[in-house]
């Protein structure tokens, strides 16, 4: 097996450099790119709170897939077998209710590093990186879809302490892990029918992201995202968090505009989205998600769209100044491998982008050649990627095509399918 992909790769990676292509170089690149795996598609969104109060916010989880994550433990150790079938070296991304609250239960306006110290250690020993999250959801102080722009102070007041506690989890891990850690901040603040008053919860809603961003912290261990949603159950007809909102928010504080593949109008992509706001703004944070005629956070496939945001952050040279992570949760079918296929194919929709013959197309655009660029376009279509991405797999140590299947149906017998 390791012989015939050798001898295709050779073959593939000569003909990619008779269109200009340095395939090594490309490889070296995408070996440089983290991907950031979200915790949440590992237990369907449930957390460790075991507050009761299911899952709220305009999120649902369909599907009940035996197996889930039932404890941190568990959750780390099903995420390990995904980073071990997934080629280079990734990161996680952490809501803020899935600490290890077993024995030190706090509410979320007191949780703390020390919640999440089994996290770091984690995370150090397999040389990784983590993402963070405050949860505005799933808890009775969230139960009417308004968090940060509640009209009771109080309540307001217990949201604005639990995003500074998460900022300074946020701080905590990146200087431990001496890795920096992005704190991403999305609520489920809206109403399902038309609302009187779209200014008030906005101007709440600014005040206390205020509040919360106060605290000043390293960049190197610390930095800040907002994430805006045109809509979700319980809030169709208005969203206080909006992508205008957070954009002028964004520029305004110096913060990271959070773009979600799936937080727009089905006709609207992100891809267009990315260029324009870079003009502005120094780094974004993107989610990617597959809609399904809404935000309905399906896996990830390899598709136009996905190709279509991979090739923009190519082409405009953005990846030093763009996160990447996923965010979708299904549980319809195994968790371990939603993750791995979901990730493989963010990876592979980069890696077709690094090996776009990039200095012909240019050079056929700014010369108006426009039918040279359609017809390179379309011909390097059939090129063989395939035996790239095998190449790429077999080098960094992980299964070569559907086998990586078959450890994850091992996995399920011989781990998963014990759980009850």
């Amino acid at each position: 097996m390791s012989h015939s992909i050798a001898r295709a790769y050779d073959a593939a990676r000569d003909q990619y450099a008779e269109h200009g292509v340095d395939v090594d170089q490309a490889l070296r690149s995408l070996a440089t790119i983290p991907i950031s795996l979200h915790c949440w598609q590992g237990d369907d969104v449930g957390g460790f709170e075991q507050l009761g109060t299911g899952l709220g916010g305009g999120l649902a989880a369909t599907g009940n897939y035996p197996g889930k994550a039932r404890t941190p433990d568990e959750l780390r150790s099903d995420a390990e077998k995904a980073f071990s079938l997934i080629p280079g070296r990734h990161r996680f991304n952490l809501h803020a209710f899935y600490g290890d609250f077993e024995s030190r239960r706090v509410d979320r306006d007191r949780i703390a590093p020390e919640h999440f110290a089994a996290w770091i250690d984690w995370a150090k020993r397999l040389g990784i990186g983590l993402d963070f999250n405050p949860t505005f959801f799933s808890h009775p102080n969230a139960a009417d879809n308004f968090t940060l722009s509640h009209a009771d102070p109080a309540i307001r007041e217990f949201w604005i302490a639990h995003g500074i506690a998460c900022r300074r989890i946020g701080a905590a891990i990146g200087q431990t892990l001496g890795n920096t850690c992005i704190t991403n901040f999305w609520i489920p603040d809206g109403m399902k029918d038309t609302p009187i008053d779209r200014v008030g919860p906005r101007e709440r809603v600014l005040a206390s992201l205020d509040a919360i961003f106060d605290e000043n912290f390293d960049r190197d261990y610390n930095r800040d995202a907002v994430e805006g949603k045109l809509f979700g159950i319980g809030c169709e007809s208005y969203t206080v968090g909006s992508h205008e909102f957070y954009y002028g928010y964004a520029l305004t504080r110096g913060k990271l505009l959070t773009l979600d593949s799936g937080h727009y109008h089905p006709t609207e992509t992100v891809t267009d989205k990315i260029s324009s706001v870079l003009m502005f703004l120094p780094e974004l944070l993107l989610h990617v998600s597959r809609g399904v005629r809404w935000d309905s956070d399906h896996v990830v496939v390899l598709n136009d769209d996905l190709e279509a945001i991979a090739l923009e952050l190519v082409r405009g040279k953005f990846l030093d100044r763009v996160h990447i992570g996923l965010d979708y949760f299904d549980a319809s079918i195994n968790r371990v491998a939603a993750w791995t296929i979901g990730t493989r194919n963010m990876i592979k929709a980069l890696l077709k982008a690094l090996l776009e013959p990039a200095n012909a197309l240019r050079t056929a655009e700014a010369h108006g050649d426009y039918t040279g660029r359609l017809a390179l376009l379309e011909e390097v279509k059939t090129l063989p990627f395939g035996a790239i991405w095998d190449h790429y797999c077999q080098s960094s140590g992980v299964p070569v095509g559907p086998a990586w299947l078959r450890e994850v149906q091992s996995y399920e017998q011989n781990v998963l399918a014990l759980r009850t």
